[in-house]
């Protein structure tokens, strides 16, 4: 088995209304007995054939804070060194903007067709860490799928609170459909996403597309998004989830979001805000049942589909926070990973 070890890296319920029953309800007990006994241990949770990774995590990532989120995202830099990806090529690129630049970095398939479907990528770390050069979605995506993906370099909090890397991300996006042609890319064919707060990110972005009657979009891709600054459910009331847990989030949150808002915050920064959910692009979300973010997920698929939005969730026994990523040869890390490549090629196949 293939496993990523964090010292060199960090990083169905269908629309038809089933949601993964057993994993939702064994969720439940799990969180039954964390938030009562505070000794028990969230190990015993989590499948077997990714655990290895977690007595390995930093220390200096334990709990992030305003003080120490520098050392934080330069740790997280360092361990995120994926290599280049055979076959595909890497192009940088700068959108001008009211503010000035944002940097993209365009991921294309060699021998490529003239022109092929795009996906906007948005990357994770907490809204306040990660690079859009070091994530390995990327350019699996491109190889995977044929598809140029841009994926975004927005900037970050607490230097730079909401809406800047937000209004980066829409800039970007806007971008990419103005210069299709230039880039190589079908207008018609455009999928937004990310992973965890890039994952929130697109959420929002896809909600002010939506109000601001933009571009169509083919899907949004929500892999385990970081929607609600509250964390008010069963599953965001466990402490210590591994990798990202309850309290850094907060703090995330706060550094992010320039304050404490509470409910009062921007549907476009906490998408779980939003009251709104109908006209929303076909979406896509995948969490694992070991997540602090589970239950806004879970939710936040509900509201969608009750809207009447074409809405697929996965939700996976066993499965932490990124941890397809840290060891993406086990079973349950290849059926997380089945599943979102399989919604983009649906998604992006030539109508």
């Amino acid at each position: 088995m293939n496993i990523k070890s964090p010292k060199n890296l960090l990083v169905t319920a269908l629309a038809l209304g089933f949601l993964a029953g057993c994993a939702v309800e064994n969720s439940n007990t799990m969180d039954s007995a964390l938030t009562a006994d505070a000794s028990k241990n969230v190990r015993e949770f989590i499948d077997p054939d990714i655990r290895a990774p977690l007595d390995q995590m930093p220390s200096e990532l334990a709990v992030i804070t305003r003080d120490t989120v520098l050392e934080a995202r330069a740790t997280v830099h360092n361990m995120l060194k994926f290599p280049d990806t055979p076959g595909v090529t890497v192009e940088q690129k700068h959108v001008v903007t009211a503010d000035g630049e944002v940097p993209v970095f365009v991921y294309r398939p060699e021998n490529s067709a003239a022109v092929t479907p795009a996906i906007l990528w948005i990357h994770g770390g907490g809204y306040v860490m990660g690079r859009a050069d070091s994530n390995d979605f990327t350019g699996e995506f491109a190889k995977e799928l044929g598809a140029t993906v841009i994926s975004v370099e927005y900037r970050l909090a607490p230097e730079h609170p909401f809406p800047a890397g937000h209004n980066d991300v829409y800039a970007a996006f806007l971008w990419a459909v103005r210069h299709a042609e230039e880039l190589g890319i079908d207008p018609d064919r455009i999928a937004v996403g990310g992973d965890s707060a890039g994952a929130g990110m697109a959420a929002g972005m896809v909600l002010h597309n939506r109000d601001a009657q933009g571009p169509a979009i083919a899907l949004q891709l929500l892999i385990y998004p970081m929607l609600d600054n509250l964390h008010n459910t069963p599953s965001g009331s466990v402490e210590d989830y591994p990798v990202w847990n309850r309290q850094t989030s907060f703090n995330a949150w706060e550094m992010y979001l320039g304050g404490t808002p509470g409910a009062a915050a921007s549907p476009y920064a906490a998408p779980a805000r939003a009251k709104e959910m109908g006209g929303l692009p076909k979406t896509y979300m995948t969490i694992g049942a070991v997540d602090l973010f589970r239950d806004e997920v879970v939710d936040y698929a509900q509201r969608l589909m009750a809207a009447g939005v074409s809405t697929e969730l996965a939700v996976f026994p066993g499965m932490y926070h990124g941890g397809q990523v840290f060891v993406p040869g086990a079973p349950v890390s290849q059926k997380m990973r089945h599943g979102y490549l399989s919604a983009l090629k649906n998604a992006l196949a030539e109508k």
